[in-house]
């Protein structure tokens, strides 16, 4: 009798030491096959631009669920996102997202040829060179900036239909971090998409010299403001203009706002018209398909390509216009928009064309006629369009 329990209790033993065996080379296969995805942020969650970032990650998450493993580091300053970018690769990351201004990646990237990195594109970063394990990726924001520039114009109108607005009043203000052509570009499409529907309209550009700096930024709309600019939009990171838009509306003023990178509504309830963003999660969530299935990331995701670079606008729904506020919008903002947008979408406008001629802000003798009309982002996912519209924007600072 003692003989058979102990045979039973050796056979259990036996059994159970099989099973941990079992389960744990179960538990290292099911972690084996987890993707491991970094994202490299140059802010946090606090400022509109990664914050939007951010929300790319947790379309992933909420894509592959268990199946991908997301580690990220924030508050990252370009020149030392070296050890950061190290450190998510010595933690197991095969793809890498990174919205940092630097070259820093593209020389990781040839010492880690395994591991893709994914590079929001900038305008001191050329794919040119790079190796085949870097990529570079934008959205094609001049469209939703041209779109909310209707949205802005049809106030315009009806301010100046109602006589609200004499037409030598119609001034419009852009609030943007320095003088490239990513940021020209952007206010370019902007005014374009006003005039498209209040030709008297005009602009006024200053530059704040940084990406976010709260108190500059609203400092630069405050001046706007004062100068009689009746609506603004920004190219800048912070939610400052949509504050100084809002305090000024709150005190009698008529301005209005057009925001970036995410709905101002609830920061500027009675002048936040419009906002618009790029969206990184198709890209995102395409990528690390190809990284999951071993493909090649170009051969995946659906945008328009330049080499490793791939852009795309509202067809690919990697930009978007946010919520319209209804509330102050003119009549017939809406109709007026989804139709921009449809027509966008199916190639029917050009953007940068009419009866204007830019001129290069570096070298004067260097001008554009726009009659004969410029394809933005046609070469490169990152705007290229450098030229300010003669007669019609002025540059203040």
């Amino acid at each position: 009798m003692k003989k058979q329990i102990a045979l039973t209790a050796v056979i259990c033993a036996a059994v159970l030491i099989a099973a941990s065996i079992l389960t744990g080379f179960w538990d290292s296969s099911k972690s084996a096959n987890v993707l491991k995805v970094g994202f490299v942020y140059s802010e946090d969650e606090s400022t509109p631009y990664t914050a939007n970032f951010v929300k790319a990650q947790r379309v992933l998450e909420d894509e592959y669920g268990s199946r991908i493993e997301i580690l990220s580091k924030s508050n990252v300053l370009g020149r030392e996102c070296e050890q950061p970018i190290r450190d998510l690769i010595r933690d197991g990351a095969s793809i890498l997202f990174i919205n940092l201004d630097t070259d820093i990646p593209v020389i990781l990237a040839r010492e880690f040829p395994q591991i893709q990195f994914c590079q929001a594109s900038m305008p001191t970063i050329s794919i040119e060179g790079t190796p085949e394990n870097y990529h570079t990726f934008n959205g094609e924001i001049y469209q939703a900036r041209y779109v909310s520039g209707i949205a802005a114009g049809m106030k315009l109108r009806q301010l100046l239909d109602s006589g609200s607005l004499l037409p030598q009043d119609a001034l419009v203000g852009y609030v943007g971090a320095n003088s490239t052509a990513e940021v020209i570009s952007g206010y370019t499409a902007f005014l374009l998409g006003v005039r498209s529907v209040a030709p008297e309209a005009t602009m006024r550009v200053r530059y704040t010299g940084s990406w976010s700096n709260f108190a500059a930024e609203k400092e630069q709309t405050r001046e706007l403001i004062k100068e009689g600019c009746v609506i603004i939009a920004q190219h800048v990171n912070t939610t400052a203009p949509a504050v100084a838009c809002e305090e000024a509306a709150s005190s009698g003023q008529t301005v209005y706002h057009v925001g970036y990178h995410q709905s101002m509504l609830d920061i500027a309830p009675s002048s936040s018209l419009v906002s618009i963003r790029t969206n990184w999660a198709p890209y995102a969530v395409q990528a690390v398909q190809a990284v999951m299935n071993d493909q090649i990331i170009e051969n995946v995701v659906e945008a328009h390509a330049h080499g490793r670079d791939l852009s795309a606008g509202f067809e690919s729904g990697w930009v978007e216009l946010l919520e319209l506020n209804t509330f102050i919008a003119a009549e017939g903002t809406r109709e007026k928009i989804d139709h921009a947008i449809a027509n966008l979408i199916r190639g029917r406008t050009k953007v940068f064309s009419g009866n204007y001629t830019g001129v290069n802000p570096i070298n004067p003798a260097d001008t554009i006629d726009l009659n004969t009309g410029y394809t933005e982002c046609q070469y490169s996912s990152n705007p290229s369009f450098g030229y300010v519209l003669r007669d019609y924007i002025t540059v203040e600072n």
